[in-house]
């Protein structure tokens, strides 16, 4: 076959499979529906199981920024051309299990399912799909980097003369601290409650929760655990 058989058919995205960021740091990007990765797979390939599949390799939490908790997972993809089955095409995806926003730190239970979408992508593109996208005829968050690193090596800005410093005011304690963090079972709805392990010493929420997704895939109280 033409070695870039595959490449060539998966390459362009239709409108209907993107949508540009209104806002946060990816604000002007655009995004690929995820779907729509997964009707390509299938009408290149075949049906998902048998003309293409993937297998999951590890899922893991890791400490982001500050409060803040991600979600990995990495995959291999294969697929099946003719009578041959690929080697595996590792991807790995990311995505937040607890965020930092404006009203205090929020839990994702769906983060792992996101992180899955996001390295079939990352597999997915070392085939070609979505080419046209990330080669630059549309901006995507993996070229937020190198606008970046572009702006950075301008040379500096001649500046004016220089007027003193404001003088230095004092910070006042914020007025509206941040409520607490608090989870809840994804199988009861009951608000966890912070308790002692067996040898009387404290157990954090945010420890129990993180055990929990990595034996269970979801935050669950001790309740509901045995079940």
């Amino acid at each position: 076959m033409n070695n870039k058989e595959i490449y060539d058919n998966i390459r362009a995205v239709p409108d209907y499979a993107k949508k540009q960021i209104d806002s946060g740091r990816m604000k002007g990007k655009t995004d690929i529906s995820p779907m729509w990765r997964i009707e390509t797979l299938t009408e290149v390939f075949g049906p998902c199981g048998i003309g293409w599949w993937y297998v999951i390799k590890d899922q893991r939490l890791q400490k982001g920024a500050g409060e803040e908790v991600k979600a990995f997972v990495d995959i291999d993809l294969y697929y099946k051309w003719g009578d041959t089955v690929s080697q595996p095409i590792p991807g790995i995806g990311g995505n937040t299990f607890i965020a930092k926003e404006r009203n205090g730190l929020y839990t994702d239970d769906d983060c792992f399912k996101k992180a899955l979408s996001d390295a079939i992508s990352v597999a997915a593109k070392a085939l070609g799909m979505g080419a046209d996208v990330y080669m630059g005829c549309d901006p995507t968050k993996y070229t937020a980097s190198r606008e970046q690193e572009s702006t950075e090596n301008l040379p500096p800005i001649p500046q004016g003369p220089q007027s003193p410093p404001p003088p230095q005011r004092r910070q006042q304690a914020p007025q509206n601290p941040q409520p607490t963090p608090y989870f809840t079972c994804a199988h009861c709805g009951k608000k966890l409650v912070p308790y002692n392990d067996s040898n009387g010493r404290p157990v954090s929420l945010r420890a129990h929760a993180e055990k929990s997704m990595q034996l269970f895939g979801e935050v669950l109280c001790l309740d509901c655990m045995p079940k």
